[in-house]
């Protein structure tokens, strides 16, 4: 990949996050691991979780918090997660947990990086690590950035629509038409046509990132069309995309998050997985080791974090043809994925529709 086309693709993979900030005015601060509605100095140290949107997504921030909660009970340190919901508090929080001697804060997606840059050199004490985000140019020695490679997972999601679909139509739900979710259908149709040159691709956006409803009406449109798998990528919307799954037979999804499979037990086949929990204990372990320190770190398949799985609940109780016929084609899948791995196979990262 080229100078120019990964400067493209690093300043195009954030503004997804960007469109999901909060719009109501006001601080609210959720203080899920401890009592108390404070923010007081921690004699054991403090591991803070400043996050952008609400808990309850099923998704990245619930896991982020399950994680946060692991590694407190881990070092014995205290915890605290934060829903920052307005941006014009994202600064007085942060000087708020520096002041009271956080030992890591890690906070999510683009509209945190000014003041992240701002505020980090202020608090040379606290190692700083923004999830979902572009490079600091120059870097700063007390943070990292961390990027995700999502475009992948699709690629292999349409190689396994494709070699699934009895059709000839799968689809993809995206939340926008934003640079990363466009590189994410594009690599998806390109993994389709890798293994099925006559495959169709039906797609569409929400709109919205927080709008089943919606995800809803478009998935029964596709599914009605004679789509037989849809791709989800669209956050909160993702759990109306199910729910039309689950109206008929014969009816595929691939979602995000384990925590999806319940929602379409006999529907959720397999997930495009981006384990944001993960992630964050992977970078916070790394950020408390000896010898830190800040700077970007770009996250793909085999790190634990970015994968394509198949859903093992989807193995015992999906129809058992469907069933069948993925253990049959499952080897070719992860032979692809190993191809990518080892470079042999260069996924597009192509932002434009």
């Amino acid at each position: 990949m080229n100078k120019d086309k990964t400067n493209r693709r690093n300043s195009a993979r954030l503004r997804r996050r960007a469109f999901l900030r909060g719009a109501t005015a006001g601080l609210v601060l959720c203080l899920s691991m401890t009592a108390g509605s404070g923010v007081a100095r921690a004699d054991g140290g403090m591991l803070a979780l400043v996050h952008t949107q609400a808990a309850g997504d099923n998704g990245p921030v619930d896991s982020m918090i399950a994680r946060l909660q692991d590694l407190a009970e881990e070092t014995g340190m205290t915890a605290r997660a934060i829903y920052a919901q307005d941006p014009a508090t994202y600064e007085t929080i942060f000087r708020t947990l520096g002041d009271a001697g956080a030992s890591v804060i890690v906070t999510t997606f683009a509209e945190v990086g000014a003041p992240v840059k701002a505020l980090a050199p202020q608090y040379p004490g606290t190692k700083w690590i923004q999830l979902y985000a572009d490079p600091i140019e120059p870097a700063l020695p007390n943070v990292a950035t961390i990027s995700y490679d999502y475009h992948l997972g699709c690629y292999l999601s349409g190689v396994f629509g494709a070699l699934m679909s009895e059709t000839g139509k799968i689809g993809y739900v995206g939340g926008a038409s934003l640079p990363t979710l466009n590189a994410d259908l594009n690599a998806m149709k390109a993994g389709a046509l890798s293994v099925n040159p006559d495959i169709k691709v039906l797609s569409a956006f929400a709109g919205s990132f927080q709008d089943p409803a919606k995800g809803q009406e478009i998935a029964t449109q596709m599914y009605t069309e004679g789509a037989d798998f849809i791709q989800t990528d669209a956050a909160a919307t993702d759990g109306g995309i199910i729910a039309a799954a689950n109206e008929a037979d014969g009816r595929m999804v691939s979602a995000i998050s384990p925590a999806q499979y319940r929602l379409g037990p006999a529907t959720v086949a397999t997930l495009v997985s981006l384990d944001f929990g993960q992630s964050l204990y992977n970078e916070v372990s790394r950020a408390m080791a000896d010898g830190w320190t800040g700077g970007h770190v770009s996250t793909g398949l085999g790190t634990g974090v970015i994968d394509f799985i198949a859903s093992p609940v989807f193995a015992e109780e999906g129809p058992e043809a469907q069933v069948s016929r993925i253990e049959e084609i499952w080897p070719e899948v992860e032979a692809i994925k190993q191809q990518i791995m080892e470079g042999t196979v260069e996924v597009p990262f192509d932002t434009t529709l």
